[in-house]
């Protein structure tokens, strides 16, 4: 992690000192269209490096929130949910640069709102992924409680089937699509023009497919779990109460 930082801030030195020293400008522009250009090829390898390596050494620790790794394909979520949890934090830091560019010198930018939604398009996926993970989409328990365990179990099939058949159907019915897309790139067709489409389809294909996985993985680490019971209670945080009631104490 540290190696490919370091690597990263080496090579952006380079590129501004080569900016500075002669005319072949490298900016923003030119970051999406490494083609020709050997140091933009490397800036990107060593940043994606970067994120992918500081997303492993972060999955390690699990927050008291998280549901810990149980399945064989927990970790990758977990590695997903970082690199969402980096993206996100990357459009925080784009638009804050992008305010104080606008406001405060009068420079609007033409790339930061393009690169927060293409980044926010990659953190909506992942935290799909993560979400499956953490067993925290919306499900409603009042049939499901009363059933007895046979029936709970079967009931977990067929909801991971019906994911997995329409993740089959999804895939089958865009790979064609997606794969022409990426093939060319496909551009966003403004002003920086980033490859949006050609990078953003395949994704969803890539990630619904990661996701189907997930429910897999959740069925069989779930499969001999006692069984919950669930009550309106569920959805108090006490812990987020106590929390209230000290700050309101002091």
């Amino acid at each position: 992690m540290i190696g490919f930082l370091a690597l990263a801030a080496a090579n952006f030195l380079l590129i501004l000192v080569l900016n500075l020293v002669s005319e072949g400008d490298i900016g923003i522009h030119e970051m999406i269209r490494p083609a020709g250009r050997p140091l933009v090829v490397s800036m990107l390898f060593f940043i994606f490096g970067s994120i992918l390596t500081t997303s492993i050494y972060l999955s390690d620790t699990v927050e008291t929130i998280e549901c810990e790794p149980r399945g064989f394909f927990d970790i990758v979520s977990l590695i997903a949910s970082r690199i969402a949890m980096i993206f996100t934090t990357l459009i925080v830091l784009v638009m804050f640069y992008e305010v104080i560019s606008r406001y405060l010198f009068s420079a609007p930018t033409l790339w930061a709102n393009e690169l927060s939604l293409w980044l926010a398009a990659f953190v909506f996926l992942l935290a799909g992924q993560y979400a499956m993970q953490q067993r925290s989409h919306i499900r409603i328990y009042v049939l499901y409680d009363m059933m007895s365990r046979p029936f709970k179990k079967l009931s977990d099939v067929l909801t991971v089937s019906m994911i997995c058949g329409f993740t089959f159907a999804l895939v089958w019915g865009n790979f064609a699509d997606a794969q022409r897309r990426f093939d060319r790139m496909e551009t966003f067709g403004t002003a920086w023009d980033p490859p949006m489409p050609g990078t953003i389809k395949p994704a969803i294909l890539i990630i619904i497919v990661l996701v189907a996985i997930q429910a897999v993985s959740n069925l069989i680490s779930d499969w001999h779990k006692e069984p919950e019971t669930h009550s309106p209670m569920d959805d108090i945080d006490q812990s987020e109460i106590e929390n209230i009631k000290k700050t309101l104490e002091n």
